[in-house]
């Protein structure tokens, strides 16, 4: 049985996805402000459509951890995103909530592989 404290992690982890989604749903070329220019060049479509698949991605992964499916999993991917994010965004206003966040998704997934 999983604890408490891996259920409060595991919702508080999916209202920050699920909310981070609607906002950059809401306004993607805002968000897009915060890819470093070097990283936006690399990029194969337009900043404003590949937030729009962020915004889709972050979704889908809050929702996951939300209903308590394939939670490690989702968690893992979380990692894997806000890892990427870290390196595109660089130093910024949002770095202390992406490292917040990152440490939520990491410990998700080690109390996930844990408990197989």
């Amino acid at each position: 049985m999983k604890g408490a404290s891996f259920h409060i992690a595991r919702i508080g982890t999916a209202i920050t996805f699920l909310w981070i989604g609607i906002l950059i749903f809401q306004n993607p070329a805002a968000w897009a402000g915060f890819i470093q220019p070097w990283a936006a060049n690399l990029l194969p479509l337009p900043v404003e459509t590949i937030m729009i698949g962020t915004a889709v991605f972050d979704l889908v992964i809050g929702f996951l951890l939300l209903i308590d499916f394939l939670s490690w999993q989702a968690a893992l991917l979380g990692s894997l995103h806000l890892l990427l994010v870290l390196t595109v965004a660089g130093i910024n206003v949002v770095t202390v909530r992406d490292i917040a966040i990152l440490s939520g998704t990491v410990s998700l997934v080690f109390a996930g592989l844990t408990k197989r």
